[in-house]
């Protein structure tokens, strides 16, 4: 940046990457599914005020929780942004293959966080489960 007078200042914009070549081909592989592998992702509403510290110990618990199991990869906790949706949370993890999710699902700290939790505390939610087409 070149400094002039009463302040203004010029900025010289770089391109981030210096030839056409190397801009197409940028790395997709850490947002890539590899075969087999399945995303699972639910988007929810809690009976909590958002942002109260009961919304807050939800989502802190389920990370918590569910980040744990065995064959949970790549766990986040999102806040909706959306326009065209109204959900207020959701939760996404993914999975080595079916295998790995059928045992997710059946584990006691699952079924123990949706019959103590979820279902007293989540008043609507949508779940996708998506594969690499």
């Amino acid at each position: 940046m070149t400094r002039l007078a009463a302040g203004t200042a010029i900025c010289t914009v770089l391109p981030l990457l210096s030839n056409s070549m190397e801009n197409s081909a940028v790395n997709t592989d850490s947002a890539s599914l590899e075969t087999g592998e399945i995303q699972h992702m639910v988007i929810f509403d809690l009976s909590h005020e958002k942002g109260s510290a009961m919304a807050e110990k939800f989502l802190k618990d389920g990370r918590q929780i569910l980040s744990k199991i065995p064959g949970v990869q790549y766990f986040q906790v999102f806040d909706q942004v959306s326009l065209k949706n109204d959900y207020t949370y959701g939760f996404s993890m993914v999975f080595a293959g079916q295998a790995a999710y059928t045992t997710y699902n059946e584990h006691p700290d699952h079924v123990a966080f949706v019959e103590n939790r979820w279902k007293k505390e989540v008043t609507r939610f949508l779940e996708i489960d998506f594969k690499s087409h």
